[in-house]
């Protein structure tokens, strides 16, 4: 019994409110969500992590109750496959709208957000963007695109500030840095922002190099990184290119001073630690990552590892993006596509696991969002900025 009721309180955070008793024999409408994510293709892995973190969020929702101000309508997912392109995520988005869903929740890659969310802006339909990162998605003044997380601007402005403080506490061992970073939206944009930034925090950018998606060998990458011997590498790029760069930077025994990511693909993945320990090992990494401290992580984490899944961020941000919309809903008592976007950009919604504080959206964008800071130690990740979620002290630099 103690276990229900921690159950109903802790799916209540996302549903706004615990269920109400209907009429006997009524059933209530349901309120179609688009769920739209590329689950096939070359980001299939972080498509399919993040229908996981929705499908759990609409469980949680519709078992405590539904949308209580609808009388308990239930939340009914249209699942949608992107194919890891922006011109599949457009088409899917034609569907959903035909099939007269509410809203959209996706869909991960920023090139696909760019134009998922263009899309559903002919049909003034709301679009909750869970993570593509590229501020372009935000920045084109349309009116139903709501972003809850923050945007490479952002990441990698406190990135840069906190390598400058990292750096400057070990007595500015690191000087010169490698970007490698993948070829779509998401990784230039990046890599384009830190090679501007970088040198104006005193480090000097030896080379930008540029891969494609999919890469299935880096080592002509890692050769050229062995000849330029730079101070710190920082990739730019998804999952299993992440994973084989910094494999094969152990292989041929390329060693740097640090491993320095914003938004890597691997570095904050319980999966990648899993599966190569020795190769994750002090990797640092500024992104997406929920509140430590917030005991609903680890509950959340528990479930997710329950169904033999790692709980990666892909899985939170769709999560509590599901979240954000749910209440959106709630507040505005409606179905209707106007009265949800009206709901979601004067949204406060801070019940959640993320270190976000009250949720508010200008422009699209959520202000109060932010990354964290985290650093592969003793084959676990762990908060190491700022000090108000941290975890352990930083390691830095990981050689000397």
């Amino acid at each position: 019994m103690q276990n229900r009721r921690r159950f109903v309180s802790q799916s209540a955070a996302l549903a706004g409110a615990v269920a109400f008793p209907l009429v006997a024999g009524a059933q209530p409408k349901t309120v179609k969500v688009g769920v739209l994510h590329p689950m096939t293709g070359a980001l299939a892995y972080s498509g399919q992590q993040c229908r996981l973190g929705a499908q759990m969020a609409i469980e949680d929702i519709n078992k405590s109750g539904g949308i209580k101000s609808l009388g308990g309508a239930q939340i009914e997912p249209l699942l949608g496959d992107a194919q890891s392109t922006p011109q599949a995520g457009t088409a899917e988005v034609e569907k959903m709208n035909e099939a007269g869903v509410s809203a959209i929740v996706g869909a991960f890659a920023s090139a696909i957000c760019l134009a998922t969310t263009q899309a559903a802006a002919k049909y003034n339909l709301p679009h909750v963007v869970d993570v593509g990162v590229a501020d372009q998605i935000v920045e084109r003044g349309l009116k139903n695109t709501f972003r809850f997380g923050p945007g490479y601007k952002k990441c990698a402005q406190v990135a840069m500030a906190n390598l400058l403080v990292l750096n400057k506490a070990a007595g500015n061992p690191a000087k010169t840095v490698m970007i490698i970073h993948e070829e779509s939206l998401f990784g230039t944009g990046t890599a384009n922002l830190l090679s501007a930034e970088l040198p104006g925090y005193g480090f000097e950018v030896k080379e930008v190099v540029k891969h494609a998606n999919p890469t299935r060998d880096f080592n002509n990458i890692v050769l050229r990184m062995k000849a330029i011997n730079p101070d710190i590498v920082i990739p730019a790029n998804y999952y299993n290119e992440y994973a084989l760069l910094v494999r094969t930077m152990q292989q041929q025994k390329v060693t740097p001073k640090a491993i320095f990511s914003v938004l890597g693909g691997a570095a904050s993945s319980y999966k990648f630690v899993k599966e190569f320990p020795d190769a994750a090992n002090g990797i640092i990494d500024c992104n997406h990552w929920f509140n430590p401290k917030d005991k609903r992580s680890a509950e959340l984490r528990k479930r997710v590892e329950a169904k033999g899944q790692f709980f990666s961020y892909e899985v939170f941000m769709t999560y509590t993006a599901m979240g954000l919309l749910a209440d959106a809903i709630e507040r505005a008592k409606s179905s209707d596509r106007a009265a949800i976007i009206d709901a979601l950009a004067s949204s406060t919604w801070s019940n959640n696991v993320m270190p976000y504080g009250p949720t508010k959206f200008v422009n699209g964008q959520n202000e109060g969002a932010q990354p964290l800071m985290t650093q592969v130690l003793k084959n676990d990740i762990k908060v190491i900025i700022p000090r108000d979620y941290r975890e352990v002290e930083p390691l830095f630099p990981l050689r000397a």
